[in-house]
């Protein structure tokens, strides 16, 4: 239990610029809903699916690696590990700005911002920059320094969301009460490139914050070491790329499967704009990850049943913590709803969907740690792709008839494969005993309370949220009860 304490310390930490700095982020989609069109929006959602991609592709999958042979006791070098990984990663980076520099306008056509180069030019270097940063914070993590971890990822939250108030509010602001006193520096016609701008401006700042990891080790660079890291990782890479594609290939290929291609980037923004509500279960799952790579490879040289329990400790609270989100956003989406504009809030139908995937994905991440531990992650590589395969197949067969509802359930319909492909696979290759039953009911339980807050819905406010309210109360209550977490925490602490 003091290793799933030291874990949930390290969650609320990193979770809280993960989670407040999501949540900020998460605060400029109505500002975004209200001021551009349904399509403009769309473009935004399919180029920031198309960046998410490359992020994966240019970390290699670098930052596992790195926690890995960093612990190698083996190498007894970590401070060479560190700056092997970020030299490659900023070669590599380099390269990629060069080469989408050379080829911005057959690209901008090719993404549906035929004209506007400068978008690609300018998500290319800010993706290019949070690749190279990757390393840093990594490096943050790894000597448990999650209170500078997260005040550099707070900085570049409050920034970003100063600039782009700045730009899309006070700018125009300005030029309508004082005309010309800002010529020099803003475009009303330069729409959501202001939003591509701000990315670009943040992410070089941070850079800039990080310069004192970027000189903290002595710079050598082992190429030996490189290529076993990159053997080690390549299988994380391909997981990595299956992974986000599972995430944004939907909408990458909206446009191309929709039986309404003309209405295409709008139903893309409604669906982005809704996804971003169901967020909160990613914000969950990103605050989670960061605390439990550096967990599980640390727990790992421990010995006896300890190290295992500490896994199946995570792994149920880690379900039990998930499901209370889903029904605190569940209960309550008739208020979080105007994070959108009232205009999107036909897309509503996909969050539930979307928030029990994340779930499952959430999962899927817990049960990875058996071939990360074994450096077996071809394995991870398997899933992935099996979930993409599952992915395409399904939106192509769902799409042209469901809409984006399709690309929600194909959603839903790979992360559950990989969830009970990688149980069955780990069971028999390293059984960790995880509490199945337990988990079932919770999940059931949930389940049951939000059909049961669904049926008795009465459309009065006043009637349903005090309902909601005492059922969720029940829930927290029924783990309080059976759990006894508190005097779990209690009696680690003693020891």
């Amino acid at each position: 239990m003091a290793g799933v304490k030291s874990l949930a310390k390290d969650t609320a930490i990193y979770g809280m610029s993960s989670i407040i700095g999501r949540f900020l982020n998460w605060c400029l989609v109505p500002m975004y809903t209200h001021l551009f069109a349904k399509s403009e929006f769309g473009v935004v959602t399919y180029i920031y699916s198309i960046t998410a991609l490359l992020l994966i592709i240019l970390t290699c999958g670098m930052e596992t690696g790195y926690f890995r042979f960093a612990n190698d006791d083996k190498l007894k070098n970590p401070a060479k590990v560190y700056t092997t990984s970020l030299a490659f990663i900023a070669s590599l980076s380099l390269v990629f700005v060069a080469g989408v520099t050379m080829l911005a306008t057959p690209i901008s056509d090719c993404l549906e911002c035929s004209g506007h180069k400068d978008y690609i030019i300018l998500m290319a270097a800010a993706v290019a920059i949070d690749a190279v940063t990757a390393i840093p914070f990594a490096y943050l993590r790894y000597k448990k320094r999650p209170l500078r971890f997260a005040a550099l990822k707070l900085i570049n939250i409050f920034l970003n969301i100063f600039l782009n108030i700045f730009f899309l509010v006070i700018c125009p602001w300005i030029i309508k009460t004082s005309p010309g006193l800002i010529d020099g520096i803003y475009s009303p016609d330069y729409g959501i490139g202001y939003i591509f701008l701000t990315n670009f401006i943040t992410s070089a700042i941070t850079l800039l914050t990080l310069l004192p990891e970027l000189r903290a080790e002595k710079y050598t660079f082992d190429g030996k070491l490189l290529r076993t890291m990159l053997n080690y990782s390549y299988p994380l890479l391909i997981l990595g790329i299956a992974g986000i594609m599972n995430q944004s290939i939907d909408k990458i290929l909206y446009p191309l499967i929709t039986s309404h291609p003309e209405t295409a980037m709008a139903d893309v923004g409604v669906y982005g704009a809704n996804y971003k509500i169901a967020i909160v279960m990613v914000m969950f799952i990103q605050a989670f990850r960061f605390a439990y790579e550096p967990f599980i490879f640390a727990q790992n040289k421990e010995t006896g049943q300890n190290k295992l329990q500490a896994y199946r400790d995570a792994m149920k609270y880690f379900v039990i913590f998930g499901l209370f989100i889903f029904l605190g956003v569940m209960f309550f989406i008739d208020i979080i709803k105007y994070f959108v504009a009232p205009e999107y809030f036909v897309g509503l139908k996909v969050v539930p969907i979307i928030m029990i995937a994340e779930l499952f994905f959430g999962i899927f991440f817990n049960l990875s740690l058996w071939y990360k531990l074994t450096d077996r992650t071809i394995w991870g590589t398997w899933f992935s792709l099996l979930g993409l395969a599952v992915t395409i197949i399904l939106n192509v067969l769902l799409v042209p008839h469901f809409g984006y509802m399709g690309c929600a359930w194909a959603a839903f319909g790979c992360y559950t494969t990989m969830m009970v492909t990688s149980f069955f696979v780990g069971k028999s290759k390293y059984p960790i005993g995880y509490d199945i039953k337990t988990i079932s009911v919770y999940f059931i339980i949930a389940m049951g309370l939000y059909a049961l807050s669904a049926l008795t819905a009465t459309g009065n406010k006043l009637i349903d949220f005090p309902v909601r309210i005492i059922l969720l109360a029940g829930y927290a209550a029924l783990v309080i009860f059976k759990e006894k977490p508190h005097k779990k925490f209690i009696k680690s602490s003693q020891k």
